[in-house]
């Protein structure tokens, strides 16, 4: 029974929605950090206005950051945490994963 569960449960792991956190710069130099499944859609989505209410005004947004997440629990508890970051925090974040995808 247990092999038969593994199988399921491996099959079921490239079915799995993706999640991401991202970070888009706004406009007026601001950060807003949100989540979403689909990164491209959702930037697409606050420049279109139909977005966050903070980003409305603040358009056009650029996406700057995103980070992919086990799944959506995950993906919310980092956007908290990013909400928490200083900005000179957030723009170090973001540098980092700079240098991450330039040199890995």
């Amino acid at each position: 029974m247990t092999v038969l569960k593994d199988m399921l449960e491996q099959q079921l792991d490239g079915w799995r929605m993706p999640f991401y956190c991202y970070i888009l710069e706004c406009s007026d130099g601001t950060f807003y950090t949100g989540w979403t499944t689909d990164p491209p859609r959702r930037e697409k989505q606050h420049n279109a206005g139909t977005g966050a209410r903070y980003t409305r005004a603040r358009r056009p947004v650029k996406m700057v950051y995103v980070e992919e997440q086990s799944d959506k629990s995950a993906a919310l508890k980092r956007e908290l945490i990013i909400k928490g970051m200083s900005r000179r925090r957030k723009r170090k974040l973001m540098d980092d994963k700079g240098a991450e995808s330039v040199n890995g």
